[in-house]
């Protein structure tokens, strides 16, 4: 074995006996600091039971008087007023934030100060949304996802408006019945002229329509009875249009039921749009227990006992680096 190979077993050996003795030394530290905070504990065992009892008792207390409820309503914008909707609920959280009861008053809300924030999200519904306007909306999704992600385009603000149902949000510090809260809420939200307009103009439109279609039904009906007449008794009058029970009276029965599913439709459309912001369902009074609602009781004990510990560390430290100063 020549001298070069010596060296580098001679080498290897010193370094395992440092990493060896580097290893002992962590875990005698570790050791040391185990020992060192039982006995902190064992030492301080009055003050940090107290803390910790206190920190019980307050966060009992807090977890009762500190409360939160969240409500909830879908609702529907009629008639375009999706922005109108948006921009009526920033104001409305902007007023919140800056306590401004006098307004929130005036518009018939009753407990302002119960009010802690107001929000309002799309119910994303993208096959809902095609079937409005099969055509238009899935082109218009095709057209937009050429640049980007399907699921980013469909969660963008401007596409997620022109969701037909959104998520209206609001929490209290109480419970708070809707009458006092939702309905002064969506009468304010449901007061604007411009679009109470066009509310009567469009429901008129729509009865007017129904009408006509109901006109069109009862003229088929009665060609049909007479028709049906006339094959029955055998009779053929010259003068009617020879129809083929294949092609052309099928038309006719394909568009008497195409006019009953469109009154079908337009009915609906009058149940739905009703109000200018139109509310479908709503919950009241959903304790909210997330973050640190309802747990005070858990995290305050911990936090008293975390924060003497800091203190007392903090203060342990400085005053051994003053003696090394001194």
């Amino acid at each position: 074995m020549n001298s070069t190979e010596q060296n580098n077993i001679v080498d290897q050996e010193i370094d395992l006996a440092m990493v060896s003795g580097k290893i002992r030394s962590f875990s005698t530290n570790i050791k040391r600091s185990i020992f060192n905070f039982i006995q902190f504990i064992i030492k301080r065992i009055v003050v940090i039971g107290t803390l910790f009892f206190i920190g019980f008792g307050l966060g009992i207390y807090l977890d009762k008087v500190v409360k939160t409820y969240d409500n909830e309503a879908i609702v529907v914008p009629n008639y375009g007023s999706y922005d109108y909707l948006y921009a009526k609920i920033e104001l409305l959280e902007a007023k919140i934030k800056d306590q401004d009861t006098a307004f929130l008053k005036r518009i018939g809300i009753n407990h302002p100060d119960a009010l802690r924030k107001i929000e309002i999200d799309p119910i994303v519904d993208v096959y809902q949304f095609i079937s409005v306007s099969p055509d238009k909306n899935f082109e218009l999704l095709k057209l937009l996802a050429e640049d980007g992600d399907m699921n980013k385009i469909v969660k963008d603000e401007l596409t997620s408006k022109n969701y037909t149902y959104h998520l209206l949000k609001y929490t209290t510090d109480k419970k708070c019945p809707e009458s006092e809260i939702l309905i002064p809420l969506l009468k304010y939200l449901n007061s604007d002229q411009y679009y109470n307009k066009l509310k009567e103009t469009y429901n008129n439109n729509t009865i007017v329509k129904i009408k006509a279609n109901e006109g069109i039904i009862a003229q088929i009906d009665g060609f049909l009875n007479t028709f049906s007449a006339e094959i029955a008794s055998g009779n053929r009058n010259d003068k009617l249009v020879y129809y083929n029970e294949n092609t052309q009276l099928n038309d006719v029965i394909r568009t008497k039921n195409d006019l009953i599913a469109e009154i079908g439709k337009l009915k609906r459309d009058l149940v739905s749009s009703d109000q200018v912001i139109k509310k479908v369902s709503s919950i009241s009074n959903i304790k909210n227990t997330e973050s640190v609602n309802g747990k005070l009781k858990f995290i305050l004990p911990i936090l008293f006992v975390i924060l003497y510990m800091l203190i007392f560390s903090i203060i342990r430290f400085y005053k051994s680096q003053s003696q090394l100063a001194a």
